[in-house]
């Protein structure tokens, strides 16, 4: 393949976003793999790179075939009206935001880019009427083909998510023989083709402590998960559970699978962060296009300090590009 170009949104402006994507590429080795490609104006960036002392050479264009190979592009668009304010929640930071998120979407849908990396937006400011969406993944579901799957990866640690963005109170009734086929599937798909695993080993936590303990503590995780992992297994799929989360990360137990599927949020992205934090990639499975993001937020805490850390966000690049390959080979 020739080089890949990584279309890039900035994320909300008073967060992160821009800081650790200067810092990325201040690694000129990316350039001798990938195009990049940043959605934000210039304003914004020129702000970041003097405040940050970035030396990076850019490249700002209007129009995507203008682009240099080895020189961070950015297409700009107009942001007049905003005042950079390090750390602070603001609707016209969140309207930059959806504005860089549209304007990269639009581009990978008009193959103009080859692989979206996001950074981190805050959901709060990006929410209104034109918006009206929990967060990335549900965004490039309405946009894209597919049903979206969050899937937490670092190595071969590779955690899914059963349900993502939704209250815990919903959790349980979204646990249907038909949301766990779906996802599993998914997972098996991701697998093969985005990662290479010809012969996937999945696991499934449970829904409640202890797998319900024999229904003493609910029932859902005998009468709804147990049995699809039996029809599964008819099938000759490797997939087993569901097993307790207390113990399971613990115990080192996700070491011996290719995947697990956790049942809500917390349940997977507390051991996944824990266990790597700071280098992990959030990647969007199921979909048509490859999205990529770092593992985690705005971080307005420390927005501005210059102590922001882009490792996570240099691996969500690198990552994008892995995978899209890795799908190219596997339909080729």
């Amino acid at each position: 393949m020739d080089k890949i170009k990584v279309g890039i949104s900035i994320g909300d402006p008073n967060g992160i976003g821009v800081e650790i994507i200067l810092s990325a590429f201040e690694d000129k080795s990316l350039f001798r793999k990938l195009i990049p490609v940043v959605f934000g104006p210039k304003k914004i960036i020129e702000l970041n790179k003097s405040h940050f002392d970035k030396k990076i050479e850019i490249n700002y264009v209007n129009n995507l075939k203008f682009l240099a190979e080895n020189k961070l592009n950015v297409l700009d668009f107009d942001s007049r009206d905003f005042n950079l304010k390090f750390g602070l929640k603001s609707k016209t930071a969140g309207n930059i935001s959806k504005e860089s998120l549209v304007s990269a979407t639009n581009a990978i849908k008009n193959k103009e880019v080859d692989v979206l990396v996001t950074a981190p937006i805050n959901k709060d400011s990006i929410h209104s009427k034109d918006f009206n969406f929990t967060g990335h993944t549900d965004f490039l579901g309405a946009n894209f083909r597919g049903d979206p799957l969050m899937f937490m990866i670092k190595g071969k640690l590779r955690i899914a998510l059963l349900t993502d963005h939704i209250p815990l109170n919903n959790v349980a009734s979204n646990v249907s023989v038909k949301n766990l086929n779906l996802k599993i599937q998914k997972v098996l798909k991701s697998l093969r083709e985005d990662f290479r695993v010809q012969k996937p080993k999945v696991a499934i936590l449970s829904l409640n402590p202890h797998s319900g303990d024999g229904g003493i503590i609910g029932d859902e995780d005998d009468a709804l998960i147990k049995p699809v992992i039996k029809e599964l297994k008819k099938k000759n799929i490797s997939i087993t559970g569901p097993f307790a989360a207390d113990s399971f990360f613990g115990s080192k137990k996700y070491k011996t699978f290719d995947a697990i599927l956790a049942i809500y949020h917390d349940q997977g992205l507390i051991p996944f962060k824990t266990l790597s934090f700071g280098s992990g990639v959030n990647f969007t499975a199921g979909i048509n296009i490859v999205r990529t993001s770092p593992d985690h937020g705005t971080a307005f805490d420390i927005a501005g300090k210059g102590i922001a850390n882009s490792n996570s966000f240099r691996k969500a690049i690198l990552e994008s590009v892995k995978i899209l390959k890795s799908r190219h080979n596997y339909s080729s």
